[in-house]
């Protein structure tokens, strides 16, 4: 490797080791959830900074006392989502921010829709508090089996369903979150207030409906659907976690960039 690579060689102080002991939560879920959810935690408050070598798979194991196993699945799952970088032979490293192109700003579909032309409506399917699984814990930074708030909503485009949202949020950043749902036609501008936006994530993939979602959306048998996965943070913290299901026959992605090399 060259003298230029970013990626810093230097060993793994204990006092690394150290505090991503101290960060594994002990709530009951996988362990290989905990020590993603710790790892995360340092990346996200900056404690680990992005191109800085983490621990090998040994040095976990012998830090954190779990199996080889567990420890290869978290790497790995990490490296998958973008976070960790595994380089034969070298070591893994933090992996660079990711950047987010206008394609995929966060808007609100109310003002989507009006702005051409058309009439926004929705359906609120559900509005409860939930316990956490391990799964969005992880997602909303939090502790399995604490309280998230949970939303379905239909929205309509002149009366034709257009996307179901299934959202999650986390109470210690929109504590109103239920009550204001309850009252508006999305939750978006809600949440911007009470926590702007200030980071996001999307991942987008295409899916098959299930018999729930092609009724919801009155689709055709066999008809795909655009699925888009949504986190967004403010400050340091996740606000929601939601699942957006459009069809694919009456939804598309646009977005324009500008070369600056």
């Amino acid at each position: 490797m060259s003298e230029s690579t970013p990626f810093s060689q230097q060993g793994v102080s204990q006092q690394t080791l150290s505090e991503l002991a101290a960060a594994m939560s002990d709530a009951p879920a996988p362990i290989y959830q905990r020590v993603k959810q710790a790892i995360i935690g340092q990346i996200r408050s900056g404690i680990w900074q992005p191109h800085q070598r983490v621990p090998s798979e040994s040095e976990l194991v012998n830090e954190l006392g779990v199996s080889r196993m567990t420890i290869n699945r978290a790497l790995r799952e990490l490296t998958s989502e973008g976070f960790l970088i595994r380089m034969q032979g070298v070591g893994t490293f933090v992996a660079e921010a990711k950047a987010y192109t206008p394609m995929l700003e966060v808007h609100n579909i109310a003002d989507e829709i009006a702005r051409r032309g058309h009439r926004h409506s929705s359906q609120i399917l559900a509005c409860e508090a939930q316990v956490a699984d391990a799964e969005q814990a992880l997602q909303l930074g939090i502790k399995p089996g604490d309280t998230l708030f949970y939303s379905q909503i239909v929205h309509f485009e002149n009366d034709v369903p257009v996307q179901i949202e299934d959202r999650f949020v986390n109470p210690a950043t929109a504590p109103d979150y239920l009550q204001q749902v309850m009252n508006s036609a999305t939750p978006y501008a809600y949440l911007m207030r009470i926590a702007p936006l200030t980071a996001g994530e999307h991942r987008v993939e295409a899916i098959s409906a299930s018999d729930t979602q092609r009724q919801l959306l009155q689709l055709k048998e066999h008809e795909p659907c655009l699925l888009i996965h949504r986190r967004t943070w403010s400050g340091n913290r996740v606000v929601t976690s939601a699942r957006l299901v459009y069809p694919g026959s009456r939804y598309q992605l646009f977005g324009r960039f500008t070369s600056h090399g």
